[in-house]
């Protein structure tokens, strides 16, 4: 955790190899962070020898309460971003079908991204950067251009947004 970071009450977290929070980023009260850590004997995905079940958070980030992230993998969420609502699933394995196998992905959200209330993101998919993933959305793919509002069941590239945006910085006030 580094300077002014904070975790707030009743979150679980289990099974991480890793967990960092960058300056003035915070997980709010209530969240599930469960983990499979790549020091186990299991024979559940040593197909992945490189497989790390890390959370990573950028600095001036949030990720508001109620939410289960799934870090059997890595999730790597950017700078200035809000997992914002409740009940967000980030789930980073799943059953591979083909293989008949517990599979694991990364999850990757840029900077300066809003994840709206009630999303699912699942492993493999990439929020880009100055993006906005509408509430109740399901991710389940890499997208590459930022600036966008991405949204549905799955998730679309639904308008592009305006790089005139105001953003807070904690420290500054508003910054154009």
């Amino acid at each position: 955790m580094e300077a002014k970071s904070k975790i707030g009450n009743f979150n679980v977290a289990v099974h991480l190899d890793l967990v960092s929070i960058g300056t003035y980023s915070s997980i709010a009260r209530g969240n599930w962070i469960t983990g499979f850590s790549s020091g186990t004997d299991s024979k559940h995905f040593v197909h992945q020898k490189e497989r790390k079940s890390n959370l990573i958070i950028g600095k001036y980030s949030a990720i508001t309460k109620n939410h289960h992230l799934d870090c059997t993998n890595v999730i790597t969420i950017g700078n200035f971003v809000t997992v914002a609502g409740y009940s967000s699933q980030l789930l980073t394995h799943s059953i591979n079908i083909e293989l008949n196998i517990q599979d694991s992905h990364p999850i990757s959200i840029g900077d300066y991204c809003f994840v709206g209330t009630a999303c699912t993101l699942l492993g493999g998919c990439v929020l880009p950067a100055y993006s906005v993933l509408g509430a109740n959305s399901l991710l389940i793919k890499s997208f590459i251009n930022p600036y966008r509002l991405y949204g549905g069941n799955p998730a679309k590239e639904i308008k592009e947004l305006s790089k005139d945006f105001k953003y807070f910085n904690r420290e500054q006030g508003f910054v154009f």
